[in-house]
C-alpha cells in the first residue's frame, strides 16, 4: 500500500479559489455586488487598444469577468511567492468591483484596514 498522495492544487485551483473568496467577501459587504457574477476567463477577447485588461466590468450585464493569464503573467510581484500571488489576485478583483461601482478599492473593505 503506497502513502497517501496531497491533494492536486494547480495554479488554476488557486487562482479559482482567490477570486471567489475575494468576490463572495465583497457581495457580503456591498449590497449592490449580490446580483453581480464574477467570471473567470483565461484571456481577453483581442482588441485594438493598447495594454491587456485584467478585468472588465461590465454594469448593464451585472458581471465582471477576471482575466487569469495576464494577471499571472503580466503582473509584477516583489516576491514570487504564493501569499503574494494571491494578493495581487484579490486586489484585481477589488479594482474590478470598484470600477463596477465606480467607487476606490480602498473604499470597498474600510472595516477590513481600520487598525491601520
Amino acid at each position: 500500500m503506497r502513502p497517501p498522495l496531497p491533494p492536486l492544487d494547480t495554479r488554476i485551483d488557486r487562482f479559482d479559489l482567490a477570486v471567489g473568496t475575494a468576490a463572495e467577501f465583497l457581495r457580503s459587504a456591498w449590497p449592490e455586488l449580490r446580483d453581480v457574477s464574477f467570471e473567470i476567463a483565461d484571456m481577453p477577447p483581442a482588441s485594438d487598444d493598447d495594454g491587456i485588461p485584467r478585468w472588465t466590468a461590465l454594469r448593464d450585464a451585472r458581471r465582471i469577468i477576471v482575466y487569469r493569464l495576464p494577471i499571472e503573467r503580466l503582473s509584477h510581484l516583489h516576491r514570487d511567492d504564493d501569499l503574494h500571488r494571491r494578493m495581487m489576485i484579490e486586489s484585481c478583483v477589488f479594482r474590478a468591483a470598484a470600477e463596477y461601482l465606480d467607487r476606490d478599492p480602498w473604499d470597498l473593505g474600510p472595516e477590513r484596514f481600520r487598525f491601520f
